[in-house]
């Protein structure tokens, strides 16, 4: 049995779950989100707890035991407190606005790149160079965030390019002179 599976998730006080099979509806704060898990599972309230159990012993249960939990972890943290990825544009020139709901990323192209939200995601920018992307699901937070990533990952030599907060870059010695 999984160990993060066994584990109850704790329920907020300004956190609704409704619980329809395995569809499975948390409204809170932050907003609501909605999701059904895969078979192999079974769901259950019990007072301000929810406890996922595998329905059989087969493998394909006890491997979506954990998986299932985490997700409903996940929403209900997400609908709570909400979850945030920073970044951090690195190089001269390079810098990012927030127009409107779209983020505008200057990242050493001909022209700047946009990046349009999806429901539920939001930009903020400080200091031209910090971006973070905050919402209630996770799962689309850290997607966005990738996607600005990829715009202009960091490149090796002089770490130029957009990060995560905290990332390390791996360097790379530049070309030696001759002797």
């Amino acid at each position: 049995m999984s160990r993060i599976g066994k584990q109850p998730i704790p329920v907020p006080e300004k956190v609704a779950v409704t619980l329809e099979g395995l569809s499975v509806t948390v409204k809170g704060p932050k907003g609501e989100l909605s999701r059904t898990l895969p078979d192999g599972v079974s769901i259950s309230q019990v007072d301000k707890t929810i406890v996922v159990a595998p329905t059989s012993d087969k493998r394909k249960a006890r491997e979506r035991h954990g998986l299932c939990r985490s997700l409903l972890a996940n929403m209900v943290e997400g609908v709570s407190k909400g979850f945030t990825k920073k970044l951090e544009i690195v190089g001269v020139g390079s810098r990012a606005q927030v127009k409107g709901k779209t983020l505008v990323v200057s990242a050493g192209y001909s022209h700047p790149v946009e990046v349009v939200p999806p429901a539920g995601i939001t930009f903020t920018v400080e200091n031209n160079t910090n971006v973070t992307v905050s919402g209630a699901d996770k799962e689309l937070v850290g997607n966005e965030a990738a996607k600005i990533r990829a715009i202009r990952p960091p490149e090796p030599y002089k770490g130029k390019g957009i990060k995560y907060e905290g990332e390390r870059i791996l360097r790379k010695a530049g070309k030696s002179g001759k002797k």
